[in-house]
């Protein structure tokens, strides 16, 4: 096993995924301990929210990244409120548990993140991490009460992994519409919130980061090819090849390792505990 212990220099697993796409993907490091497997989870996050930061996701308070505690399945870490993305440190996440205190940590959580992320981890076990951002495409798709047609090869990862939720009754503070969420959820990787934004899951923190960004530059083809025409569909064997690819779960975890190298050799006080 495979102990990390300078995050700016994390050796590659030597060894190669099997991945549907044929990739020489390397698969995820192994850790000995639960400690070491946090501060991996806790360094990922920090940098998720830097990156939301940089590409433009954050919108005051809104928005959060939640990834479960990988000894305490009941608790997850996730950033504390009202500390902007870009400013997030690894210092500063706090660590939340089933009934909304926060065990670690110096800050307060954001209601609206534990109502929807507490229920996302109770109900979807296989959602480790949950990333939910009010961005301008994901708004703008939902307003039209929309989902993602299959147009090109990444929105083809969504293709049947994908579910538009219309209810809205204001912010997100209550246990039982984050329970509601959570339901309407299901198995899917995506659930677009008609009048709210976007959230995202995967078997990691990095896989639903990718599957965030990835998301949200989808939503944004859509809006401009649908104001410029009428765009092509997939059909549905071309949407299952694409997705398959495409929607691997291992590119998406891969993919998501570039956006670390960028943001940790850009900001590497992000890593400071």
């Amino acid at each position: 096993m495979t102990t990390m212990t300078d995050p700016t220099t994390e050796p590659r697993a030597e060894f190669l995924a099997d991945t549907a796409t044929g990739l020489p993907i390397p698969g995820e490091p192994v850790f000995a301990t639960h400690e070491e497997t946090r501060r991996h989870r806790r360094q990922r996050l920090a940098a998720a929210l830097r990156l939301f930061g940089k590409y433009g996701f954050g919108e005051g308070i809104s928005g959060h990244i939640s990834v479960r505690d990988p000894e305490y399945p009941d608790q997850f870490w996730v950033n504390p409120f009202g500390v902007s993305f870009k400013h997030v440190r690894v210092a500063d996440l706090i660590c939340v548990d089933a009934r909304g205190r926060v065990v670690h940590g110096r800050h307060r959580v954001n209601p609206s993140a534990f109502v929807i992320h507490s229920q996302i981890h109770e109900l979807q076990p296989g959602a480790t991490a949950a990333a939910h951002g009010h961005t301008a495409h994901s708004r703008a798709l939902g307003a039209l009460g929309r989902l993602l047609d299959p147009i090109d090869q990444e929105s083809a990862a969504f293709y049947g992994r994908q579910v538009l939720y219309e209810a809205y009754e204001g912010p997100s503070v209550s246990l039982e519409q984050g329970r509601d969420i959570a339901e309407h959820l299901g198995d899917n990787r995506a659930i677009l919130l008609r009048h709210h934004g976007l959230i995202t899951v995967g078997g990691s923190l990095d896989e639903a980061v990718h599957w965030f960004f990835t998301y949200d530059g989808c939503a944004q083809v859509q809006l401009l090819a649908r104001a410029a025409g009428n765009p092509k569909k997939f059909t549905h064997e071309q949407a299952v090849a694409a997705g398959d690819g495409f929607g691997d779960a291992q590119l998406g975890w891969f993919s998501f390792q570039l956006l670390w190298d960028e943001i940790v050799r850009e900001e590497p006080d992000l890593l400071d505990e």
